[in-house]
């Protein structure tokens, strides 16, 4: 039986130099959020129920758009990062990339989707 110390076992494992950007990403993310999710539910709400006639002009207007556009986007990209650490987490190896790489896809995939139905909505 070898005995080790904490330096010698975590020497070689290195460090990913990420995680400093990874963690002021997922802060700034937060605090987007933090302002964004009560100004879109504040400007989504009072048209919840309308007729598409009503929804479509309330869409063409700039400032209901760019919020509901920021929301998707810094949501979008806040799922992606929290998601990121959780598979970093708990799955190693192969199916740590490939389930990183379908759940980065389909997040963007959302994000594209709304962006194209919030663009017909506004034009």
């Amino acid at each position: 039986m070898r005995y080790l110390t904490d330096r010698k076992r975590a020497e070689g494992l290195g460090s990913a130099k990420s995680g400093v950007h990874h963690h002021w990403s997922m802060i700034v993310s937060s605090v987007a959020l933090l302002l964004l999710i009560p100004l879109f539910v504040f400007t989504f709400g009072p048209i919840l129920g309308s007729d598409y006639a009503e929804v479509t002009a309330y869409f063409a207007r700039p400032f209901p758009a760019i919020i509901a556009a920021l929301t998707l986007i810094v949501g979008a990209k806040h799922f992606v990062g929290g998601f990121q650490v959780m598979i970093e987490d708990y799955m190693h190896g192969t199916p740590q990339k490939v389930t990183r790489i379908v759940m980065t896809c389909i997040a963007y995939a959302a994000v594209a989707v709304g962006l194209f139905a919030l663009a017909k909505l506004a034009f």
